[in-house]
């Protein structure tokens, strides 16, 4: 079965040129598209997508409060992308905090479009580029470090998380500690249950705004 996507963005142009990199794959199928973010929740529960590569900032509601609407009411919502200009957009990591999945430049290449949307779909964050590291490491608070402390994480699982930070995969995990792949997956799984934390971008966002690492 092919990955899913809807496509939420004011720019008609944003939206076609999206459909046409995501539509040209053989696993991956554009199933709707929607001008702003008030009209998501509806779509959501009508075609059921994998993925929703969500705009950040649009007229009516944006891409923040449209990602907190889609997991408030949607059952198994579906992974979300956040899709902006700009890397250092605060917009994007309080998208990030509401519960997006993972982060995407408009001016990304094709083919990092299409790992996006794969890795995404598969259950694994993207890479948050330095400046949004450097916003969650500035939202640095107690509540966070509270959080850390009490999960009470052991020696691995804190390797793990500082790699999870790092942007790494499953896979690229598990080469780095010399293990296999489905003993990353028991880590990762602990740790979100450890922290509370829904996925692995949620478990990162603690791990910066804690100072268990920086953005360095």
């Amino acid at each position: 079965m092919p990955v899913t996507v809807l496509l939420v963005d004011d720019e008609p142009l944003v939206r076609a040129g999206l459909r046409a990199v995501l539509d040209a794959q053989p696993d991956i199928e554009v199933v709707g598209e929607a001008a702003d973010g008030a009209s998501v929740v509806p779509l959501v529960r009508r075609l059921r997508p994998d993925v929703v590569a969500m705009d950040v900032r649009m007229p009516l509601l944006d891409g923040i409060e449209a990602t907190r609407a889609v997991l408030r009411s949607v059952d198994s919502p579906p992974k979300i992308i956040v899709v902006t200009t700009f890397e250092n957009d605060e917009y994007v990591y309080q998208a990030l905090r509401a519960g997006a999945d993972g982060f995407l430049l408009k001016r990304s290449r094709p083919a990092e479009i299409v790992h996006a949307v794969r890795l995404v779909a598969e259950g694994e964050s993207l890479l948050f580029p330095s400046a949004v590291r450097s916003l969650a490491a500035e939202y640095g608070n107690r509540q966070a470090r509270a959080v850390l402390e009490r999960a009470a994480l052991t020696e691995r699982e804190e390797g793990v998380l500082r790699l999870m930070a790092r942007g790494l995969t499953n896979v690229e995990i598990a080469r780095e500690l010399i293990v296999g792949t489905e003993t990353v997956k028991s880590h990762v799984s602990a740790i979100l249950g450890k922290l509370g934390a829904r996925d692995r971008t949620q478990a990162v966002i603690t791990a910066y705004e804690s100072g268990f690492v920086s953005p360095a």
